[in-house]
Formats: C-alpha cells, sequence, structure tokens
C-alpha cells in the first residue's frame, strides 16, 4: 500500500515547482542566430520555435521521469532509467507539437 509521508507530499510539492518555473523560465534560444547562409549563398532559417519546444520538453521529461520513477522504485538506478526516456519521450512530444504550433 501506499503511503503518504512528509518526504514524498514534499517531493510532489518541490516536482510540480520545479516544473511550473521550468515553463515560465525564458530561453536562451531567441538570442541565437536566425538563420545561415550555405556554400551556394542561400539563406537558410532556423526554426527557433521547434528548437525551444523541444528543448523545454527534455528538460520537463527528464525531471518528470526521473521524479516519478525514483518515487516508484526507490533507487537511484530507476530514477535516472526514468529520466532518460522521460527527456527522450518529452523531446519527442514538445517537438512534434511545436511543428504545428509555431
Amino acid at each position: 500500500m501506499f503511503k503518504f509521508t512528509p518526504a514524498r507530499v514534499l517531493a510532489v510539492i518541490g516536482s510540480a515547482a520545479v516544473l511550473a518555473t521550468s515553463m515560465a523560465a525564458p530561453t536562451i534560444a531567441s538570442a541565437a542566430p536566425r538563420g545561415y547562409y550555405d556554400s551556394h549563398h542561400r539563406y537558410h532559417r532556423y526554426n527557433a520555435c521547434v528548437r525551444r519546444h523541444a528543448n523545454n520538453g527534455t528538460a520537463i521529461g527528464a525531471v518528470g521521469g526521473g521524479l516519478a520513477t525514483g518515487l516508484l522504485t526507490h533507487s537511484v538506478t530507476g530514477g535516472l532509467i526514468g529520466a532518460g526516456v522521460g527527456a527522450v519521450a518529452g523531446h519527442e512530444i514538445a517537438k512534434n507539437g511545436a511543428r504545428s504550433r509555431c
């Protein structure tokens, strides 16, 4: 049976705070160059919107996956594996979702 201990409640509140601040944090991608010229002097634009959403999805997925599996498995190894899987899943979900919104 799952027991609500003060440490677990604090971990859930802390993870919610981390997720809220990571979503509201300003990104540095807006200061990046908007494009580049190739060897044939054609200008290509970066899609900064997709990159920004994908990076945010990676961070949120890693934190969420690490906390969720860390709390469920009670091990560091489980938390690290969960963070890796969450990062990959968050990156792909955010990148695919950003293409339709940008």
